[in-house]
């Protein structure tokens, strides 16, 4: 089993940036791939972004494309969520997840997920 803890929501007025981190511990071989999903009040948990290990290939939601950036250290088993130019419809708890197989994480198949972090955007 692969322990997460996210880091970094807060409150960002609109057009402002954050970066949330993701610590992952324990059977770290099991987390082949990192990803982030959210969910908003009233709304389903919904995919935003994934990562594989290596080499790296990465897939996004197309209502983050251009404005968020997943990357990872493999050396410290940590994914990022760099968010810019954020919209108060971003306003949701983030979530990160990880798995073998990065479709399967893609998919909220993944297996391992985190408490989640609050992220909320004023207009």
């Amino acid at each position: 089993q692969v322990q997460l803890v996210e880091s970094g929501g807060g409150l960002v007025q609109a057009g402002g940036s954050l970066r949330l981190s993701c610590a992952a511990s324990g059977r770290t071989s099991d987390a082949y791939a990192m990803g982030w999903f959210r969910q908003a009040p009233g709304k389903e948990r919904e995919f935003v972004a994934a990562i594989s290990r290596i080499p790296g290939n990465t897939y996004y939601t197309d209502s983050v494309k251009g404005r968020f950036t997943i990357s990872r250290d493999n050396a410290v088993d940590t994914v990022y969520l760099q968010m810019t130019s954020l919209k108060p419809e971003d306003t949701a708890v983030y979530y990160c997840t990880a798995g073998p197989l990065v479709n399967e994480v893609v998919a909220g198949l993944g297996g391992s997920w985190g408490q989640g972090t609050q992220v909320t955007v004023s207009s």
